[in-house]
């Protein structure tokens, strides 16, 4: 929440106030003068001179106060209204004291106006209580909230009732507690990557390790004579080392996507010309599990603001990942076109038949280390590392896009991303 910028400057605002009141005062004089002048001159010079000084003197106690802090010494708004209203009954009746000393007006007469300012004393008393207490209500739940959120209870909020100086406070706790709360559940996911990275790293690091770790002994010893078991272990050795590259390249995109800072090299990109470049990387190995790639491509998509690197491993990721979970002999379908409900917007969907994903599992498929049970199955050619699906979801997301996934028994299933068809090259800035 941002505060509104006051008008006047508040180390200005005191000065302002005692400015504006001197000139009150002075244009007050001139009206009282004009009225009452021609009737009493003798009188009412010497009494406006003196009331004048007692204004004056009055302001200056009261500005003094107010800069050595003794207002704030008080200790409670409550107290502050009682001195407030006492000293103002206590100006009055000083001032009519005066008046009646100069006119001569009879003891009667100055003791009905005393009882009068005591009874109006009084109410004054009253309704400067109940207003403080308005005040201070406020401010206490304020301070109770406070001291929850100090106690970790980020989720405290408070009704904003009224539009004056205390509501606007409430409004900025109201705020600075979301933001802290936002903090904290970005710690909470941020601890919970760190267990499930750890976990990962013990499980899918150490089996390869060791898998190298062995064939390397055993030809560094010359256990293995053979030269075609030789040649076996040396190409599975590779495997594996490329295997492991492509988890630390996934571990470093994931890193970069967690902290934001992402570029994004956006520029005019055919995306018919990058879909046919992708399922060409990927033919030979649907080829080799008899999978069928189709793809149908809108003529009205061309050309789309996207960064061409990050879209083509979004296609990638997709793409591979449904080859393999596709059971031999089904097809995979690429389209792309414009959103019809969003003519700004590009859909591109990954739809791959016979294989069905329960609808419990598909909101978990996009979380980082995620991966199905069908995936334990799989031989060590098709490990993966369970970000591929995550880097995905964050590169069209960096490019104000979205990402989501259906199924069902009878169509199979569909992975599908939005993206806008122009944006500016601003939104390609780490953020």
């Amino acid at each position: 929440m941002r505060l509104e910028t006051p008008l006047i400057p508040r180390r200005w605002q005191a000065l302002t106030v005692m400015v504006i009141s001197l000139l009150a005062l002075l244009g007050g004089i001139q009206i009282i003068q004009s009225i009452m002048l021609p009737v009493q001159g003798n009188i009412v010079n010497p009494l406006i001179a003196m009331m004048t000084a007692m204004g004056l003197l009055m302001t200056a106690i009261a500005y003094g106060m107010f800069k050595t802090g003794v207002l704030e010494s008080l200790g409670s708004l409550r107290i502050l209204m009682v001195v407030f209203v006492v000293v103002m009954i206590g100006v009055v009746l000083l001032y009519l004291w005066i008046v009646s000393r100069v006119l001569y007006a009879n003891s009667l007469y100055y003791s009905f106006m005393l009882m009068s300012m005591f009874f109006a004393g009084i109410s004054a008393l009253s309704f400067g209580y109940f207003v403080a207490r308005a005040m201070t209500q406020r401010l206490f739940a304020l301070v109770d909230a406070a001291g929850k959120v100090a106690q970790g209870d980020f989720s405290t909020r408070l009704d904003v009732a009224g539009n004056d100086e205390i509501a606007k406070l409430i409004e900025s706790f109201n705020a600075m507690a979301r933001d802290l709360e936002e903090v904290e559940e970005q710690k909470r996911q941020l601890e919970q990557t760190r267990r499930d990275l750890v976990a990962w790293v013990s499980h899918d690091l150490r089996t390869p390790l060791t898998s190298m770790r062995v064939m390397l002994e055993a030809l560094a010893d010359g256990v293995i004579t053979d030269e075609e078991t030789q040649q076996r272990y040396i190409e599975t050795t590779l495997k594996e080392i490329q295997h492991l590259s492509h988890m630390i390249t996934d571990l470093f995109e994931m890193a970069k996507l967690d902290v934001g800072h992402i570029d994004l090299d956006i520029c005019p990109t055919s995306i018919s010309d990058l879909i046919s470049d992708t399922v060409g990387s990927l033919m030979a190995k649907a080829h080799n599990k008899q999978i069928t790639l189709n793809g149908e491509v809108s003529g009205k998509v061309d050309l789309v603001d996207i960064a061409p690197d990050k879209i083509q491993r979004v296609l990638k990721n997709l793409i591979d990942n449904a080859i393999k979970y596709t059971p031999e002999g089904e097809q995979v379908t690429i389209s792309a076109a414009l959103h019809q409900d969003d003519p700004a917007m590009i859909r591109v969907s990954v739809h791959n038949t016979g294989v069905h994903i329960p609808a419990e599992t598909l909101p978990n498929l996009f979380d980082s280390f995620y991966r199905g049970e069908k995936s334990r199955a799989n031989t060590d050619d098709e490990r993966g590392t369970g970000l591929g699906l995550a880097i995905a979801r964050g590169f069209v997301n960096a490019h104000g896009g979205d990402i989501w996934a259906t199924s069902s028994a009878e169509a199979g299933t569909t992975f599908s991303f939005t993206i806008p068809k122009h944006q500016s090259s601003d939104e390609g800035n780490a953020k």
